[in-house]
C-alpha cells in the first residue's frame, strides 16, 4: 500500500514550450504541451501579434506555467528548444534586454507556485516540441491566412 502512495506522489509533470515568429519581429505565437505520466494532459497555443521569436518563447513558458498549476503544485520540468530562454532562466546568461527581463520576472513569479521547477533545453526534434511547433504554426496560419 505504501508503494502505491509513493508512486502517486512521484507523478511526473513536464511542460514543453515553443514560440515562433514569422519575421523577427513578425507575427508571433506561443504553444505548450503538458505531459503527465507519459501522456499529453493538455496543450494550447495563442497569437501574440508582432513580436520577436525570443518574446514568443517566453510567452510559451509563461502560459504553460499558468496552465501547469492545474496539474501539479509539486515538481515540474520545463523543456524548451530555446537555449537562450533556458540559459537566461537558469542564470547561465545575463538578461540585458529590459523587455526580456520583465518576461523573466513573470516566469519567476509563476515558478513560486510549484515546489520545484527545473528548466531544460531539448532539441527542436523532440516529439513534444514538434507538437508545440505545429500548434504555433497552426495558430499563425489561422491568424493570417494566405500569408
Amino acid at each position: 500500500m505504501m508503494e502505491r502512495d509513493e508512486q502517486k506522489a512521484a507523478v511526473t509533470t513536464t511542460l514543453y514550450t515553443d514560440g515562433a515568429s514569422r519575421g523577427n519581429p513578425g507575427d508571433a505565437a506561443w504553444a505548450y504541451v503538458i505531459v503527465q505520466d507519459g501522456s499529453v494532459a493538455a496543450s494550447r497555443s495563442g497569437f501574440i501579434g508582432t513580436a520577436t521569436n525570443n518574446v514568443a518563447e517566453y510567452h510559451a513558458v509563461i502560459n504553460g506555467l499558468e496552465a501547469a498549476r492545474e496539474f501539479t503544485r509539486g515538481g515540474l520540468i520545463v523543456r524548451s528548444d530555446s537555449e537562450l530562454v533556458v540559459r537566461q532562466l537558469t542564470g547561465r546568461y545575463r538578461i540585458t534586454r529590459e523587455h526580456l527581463a520583465d518576461l523573466a520576472g513573470e516566469v519567476r513569479r509563476l515558478v513560486r507556485h510549484f515546489r520545484e521547477v527545473r528548466f531544460e533545453n531539448v532539441p527542436r526534434e523532440h516529439p513534444c516540441i514538434r507538437i508545440a511547433d505545429r500548434l504555433c504554426n497552426e495558430t499563425l496560419d489561422a491568424e493570417r491566412p494566405g500569408r
